[in-house]
């Protein structure tokens, strides 16, 4: 259970951080939250990248039967990282809002 916690802050953390950085560099709020379906796509299917261009039947039956068999707790722990680029969208306008040139 103690991992389980750990890893739902763990995810909301590096996904806060990574789509801050992206939304700073790139200056597009809610570029992450776009590309987070593909990360968690990349992080369950287990398959090579080029696997999708060179056998892509394949490659899409599989990732899917692998994503709908997921359990609900990696599912919760996916999610809280969704949620942490969901937050990091909402600081960075916040923040923009506030006056902070830089972001």
């Amino acid at each position: 259970m103690i991992q389980f916690i750990v890893s739902i802050i763990l995810f909301f953390v590096i996904f806060f951080g990574i789509a801050f950085i992206l939304n700073m560099l790139l200056r597009r709020t809610w570029l992450m939250a776009f590309i987070y379906p593909f990360v968690v796509l990349f992080i369950v299917d287990n398959i090579a990248i080029s696997k999708y261009f060179t056998s892509p039947g394949e490659a899409f039956s599989t990732a899917f039967s692998r994503l709908i068999s997921i359990t609900g707790f990696d599912f919760i722990i996916l999610l809280s990282g969704f949620l942490g680029t969901i937050v990091s969208g909402f600081v960075i306008r916040f923040l923009r809002k506030s006056g902070y040139q830089m972001f």
